[in-house]
């Protein structure tokens, strides 16, 4: 019988299993590993947790510059920086938590983080802060506007917080789980969230008291928590502060005894200026010759003038209230304004519109855009897209005032003009090439890239624009003269900022915003017909040129000037109201 023989198989011959394959295998890419990483399925509030710390990491420079800026040395300010940022990451975290549920919450995430990326460039860019006036302002923002604000600069910004944000949300799985299970860790993540930051308060509470009370624009350059927080205030307060509701003001309203002998109506025009400053007006002592045609018309200029805000938003609604700053900003209705006053008195009132729309003040009255209806010769000429040089505002303006009913206007006319003026961050489109007086001149909406010189040069040529825009207005009334008593005021709606303190544009909380932004320039021109009807003295006007006004003596001066008797009238308000003899 034959035996087989069988020879053991040497063990680099045998079979190997699937773990010792695994455990001989070539190490995987980095990329391969870290791609594995993140298709592991975790919860939503990691995800959260992660996402909140990149965003403190990624979108807080704007936030550590200006703690570095008023920290003095590293070792005063490095402290303060990771306590602010241990605050941040806190706030985040604790706002994320309430969208810690599911997958299909990554576009609400990815949408923050998108938010927070735009809301660094413009800090950074322009030194703003995001506080609900600068959210409300930005919503408020036309497509023009916008488009002045976009630039290559703010997408390469923007792209590169955001892509690695967007790759990793769109990779990542998230955990599925039930709803109480969602709900305990969520609560959870929210009580440590603001443990946390209670604790690193009452640590830091030495340091961070003082700081955030002398520097109240802080707590807005926490990002996102400014912007989410901004927004969110921006639509829940209203639903708790105004009903909505319009209260008439118009009862007892009536036209003075002026009209009773009158030989002409009054014909007035009030200018809405745009981002227009004082300080920059040559009227006003200005270094450089700013308002060369204003200064040969005989206009009084009124030198100590604020502002009631610091964006358009807030101003030109305000400025037309009866109510007054304070009132204005703590009503809890909404109110009729001055348009509104002179139209019940039986005056033709017309708004005019270079700018993105009046805030709601000329709903109730005859209004246009000076943009509708131009001619393609008068396009090419003074405007650049959508946007127009406010000379276009004299466009036409003859057979708008023609079209207003006969009746009233036989009684007076009020007319609003409301001004691109110096709207920024794009300057260098708020002049004519005739009247850049100032070389060479920023030429780019990323203002951050342009010397403080051509900052300064094409800024003044906007203002030069607006003196050439009131100039050319004032010789038009002169030629309405035979049939109307003209009269002109402008005073701008806020300045702006150029650099100074290391801020662009406006927008800042009023409280702690530069004087730049608050102080504005008014202007008055009247014809000797309506100094002879309202019986105006010219010495006692300029004796008070330089008496402290704001924007809420406009409402009564301008009802001064029209003779309209109304129970909401102050005459301590009217800025004239002293140098018209009585009788």
């Amino acid at each position: 019988m034959s035996v087989l023989r069988i020879d053991p198989v040497p063990a680099s011959q045998g079979n190997f299993s699937e773990s010792d394959s695994l455990l001989n295998a070539p190490p995987a890419p980095p990329w391969t590993r870290f791609n594995q990483w993140l298709g592991r399925p975790r919860s939503a509030g990691t995800v959260v947790a992660w996402l909140s710390l990149y965003l403190v990491l990624t979108t807080n420079w704007p936030l550590w510059n200006e703690l570095a800026r008023i920290g003095g040395g590293p070792s005063t300010y490095l402290s303060t920086i990771a306590a602010m940022s241990l605050l941040t990451l806190c706030g985040s975290v604790a706002i994320l938590s309430f969208t810690a549920w599911s997958r299909w919450m990554k576009p609400v995430w990815l949408a923050v983080v998108v938010l927070a990326a735009v809301v660094q460039h413009y800090m950074l860019a322009y030194r703003v802060v995001m506080d609900p006036t600068m959210i409300a302002n930005a919503l408020q923002t036309d497509p023009n506007e916008a488009r002045d604000l976009m630039s290559w600069r703010m997408a390469f910004n923007v792209l590169v917080v955001t892509l690695p944000a967007a790759l990793v949300l769109w990779r990542v799985r998230i955990l599925p789980m039930g709803f109480l299970s969602k709900l305990w860790r969520n609560a959870l993540l929210l009580v440590l969230s603001v443990v946390v930051a209670l604790g690193t308060v009452v640590a830091m509470n030495r340091e961070l008291a003082p700081l955030m009370r002398n520097n109240v624009h802080l707590r807005y350059m926490m990002n996102p928590i400014a912007s989410l927080y901004s927004a969110g205030s921006l639509f829940i307060k209203p639903m708790f502060k105004r009903s909505g509701k319009l209260i008439p003001i118009t009862a007892g309203t009536a036209l003075g005894t002026s009209y009773a002998a009158q030989t002409r109506p009054p014909l007035f025009v009030v200018v809405v200026g745009e981002t227009a400053r004082a300080d920059h007006f040559a009227l006003n002592g200005y270094a450089r010759d700013t308002t060369p045609e204003l200064a040969k018309r005989g206009v009084l200029s009124y030198r100590e003038v604020r502002s009631c805000g610091t964006n358009t938003l807030a101003s030109v609604p305000c400025m037309f209230s009866p109510l007054g700053k304070e009132g204005y900003e703590s009503r809890k209705d909404d109110y009729e304004t001055l348009v509104d006053v002179l139209q019940a008195a039986g005056l033709a009132v017309f708004w005019l519109d270079n700018q993105a729309g009046c805030k709601g003040v000329c709903e109730r009255i005859p209004n246009a855009s000076a943009f509708v209806g131009l001619d393609a010769a008068t396009k090419k000429a003074l405007c650049d897209g959508d946007e127009c040089l406010d000379d276009v505002m004299l466009k036409g303006l003859d057979e708008r005032i023609a079209a207003l009913p006969a009746e009233r206007r036989a009684k007076g006319i009020v007319l609003v003009m409301h001004q691109m003026g110096s709207h920024g961050p794009a300057y260098y489109k708020r002049s004519a090439p005739d009247v850049k007086r100032f070389l060479p001149e920023c030429k780019t909406n990323a203002l951050a890239e342009c010397g403080h010189a051509e900052l300064m040069n094409v800024y003044d040529n906007s203002i030069v624009q607006t003196d050439r825009f009131l100039a050319q207005t004032i010789d038009w009334l002169k030629t309405q003269s035979k049939q109307y008593d003209p009269a002109l005021l402008y005073v701008s709606d806020h300045g702006e900022s150029l650099g100074e303190y290391g801020l662009f544009l406006h927008g800042v909380p009023y409280s702690f915003a530069p004087e730049a932004q608050k102080h504005v320039p008014m202007v008055t021109w009247f014809s000797d017909g309506m100094s002879q009807r309202r019986k105006l003295s010219r010495s006692c006007m300029e004796a008070g040129l330089d008496a402290p006004l704001t924007h809420d003596n406009l409402y009564h001066t301008v009802l001064g000037v029209m003779d309209v008797t109304t129970p909401t009238y102050k005459p301590a308000l009217d800025a004239l109201a002293s140098c018209r003899a009585k009788g």
